[in-house]
């Protein structure tokens, strides 16, 4: 089976979606609402539409057909996305040059590259921003009702404490039966803010940063034994926001410490040298020296209280080879079993 895209052809697999096969051959098509983890998000953006045999279809949810011809940004298609997104902005707060999610945010991205200048805008009152959560804020003035976090908080993270509610035809997003976030059961995993597309969502104490000044850094979160895959941005050798990877074993999800517990890398008060207590008083050293004097203490503990004088504690933090190589020197050097682990964060 076969298709045209752009007047070349490629050949198919058949039950597959348009938009995903767009992608694999490496064509960007525009998407709000869409994520692939999501099976069936109510809201539908329609930005993704894309020309098949003469008439405007959504890529997300068409299914590739032998023989069709698809053109992805012929002028009937183009015009069409530019009128979603005006009509999107007519009821979105328009404060770009102080929003935080400026220069990410996929709104915003779309606009620049489809040339909307301007709209009509028809945002009206402004509805109270929800900051009872101590890790992130809801500001429905932004909300493009994308549906996408409702669909994440429901049905991947199993919280189901956030909908969107409809006032005057406008659409935003809000915490259920609640007026305010903390009142509900919400876990502040952050799963919510990671899909967000535009500014409705945002870590409360988001660093300042630019995200063409950033460069991302894939590293497996240190908080537990699961690995979950994190993307650091790093601006200036400091780390400014913690993204989840959308791969095994976490799937593009992350609890409230990975997402949001990462400041302690750059901390003031993170000790990152040894200190040896000399006359009363800590004193920096170096790793030689502190060696050296472990091994001597432990030695002549040892030899004067014997192996089972020692306790050994390690960490969930810790890879798993780590912790492997700590439970052997206990057993295999020391010669004791009083080794533990204590899982509780």
């Amino acid at each position: 089976m076969s298709v045209k895209v752009n007047k070349k052809e490629y050949k198919f697999i058949k039950n597959k979606t348009l938009l995903a096969f767009l992608s694999e051959l490496g064509i960007v098509i525009p998407t709000l609402c869409h994520d692939e983890r999501i099976k069936n998000n109510d809201q539908e953006c329609g930005i993704c539409v894309v020309e098949v045999d003469g008439k405007l279809e959504k890529a997300c949810e068409i299914i590739l057909k032998d023989n069709s011809i698809i053109q992805t940004h012929s002028k009937l298609v183009l015009k069409k996305r530019k009128e979603i997104l005006e009509n999107i902005i007519k009821n979105h707060a328009l404060d770009c040059l102080g929003c935080k999610k400026s220069g990410e945010c996929k709104l915003q991205d779309y606009c620049y590259e489809y040339e909307i200048h301007q709209s009509k805008n028809e945002f009206k009152e402004m509805l109270p921003i929800d900051s009872s959560n101590p890790f992130y804020t809801i500001n429905p003035n932004k909300c493009i009702a994308c549906g996408k976090c409702v669909e994440i908080c429901k049905n991947l993270q199993g919280s189901n404490i956030l909908e969107l509610k409809e006032e005057n035809g406008r659409k935003y997003v809000s915490p259920i039966k609640e007026d305010k976030v903390n009142n509900t059961k919400c876990m502040s995993c952050g799963n919510c803010v990671s899909v967000c597309p535009v500014g409705a969502l945002l870590p409360k104490e988001k660093e300042q940063f630019r995200l063409w000044e950033t460069s991302s850094v894939r590293t497996t979160c240190s908080y537990c034994g699961v690995g979950c895959q994190i993307d650091f941005l790093v601006k200036n050798n400091k780390i400014v926001e913690a993204k989840p990877a959308n791969i095994a074993p976490n799937d593009g999800l992350l609890c409230v410490k990975g997402k949001f517990g990462y400041k302690f890398v750059n901390h003031p008060d993170r000790i990152n040298t040894p200190y040896i207590r000399r006359d009363g008083k800590l004193e920096k050293a170096s790793w030689e020296e502190a060696y050296n004097l472990i091994q001597k203490n432990m030695i002549e503990i040892k030899e004067t209280y014997g192996s089972d004088s020692f306790g050994g504690l390690t960490s969930a933090r810790c890879t798993n080879e780590d912790n492997y190589i700590f439970q052997k020197l206990f057993r295999a050097v020391i010669g004791t079993n009083n080794v533990d682990h204590c899982a509780r964060l």
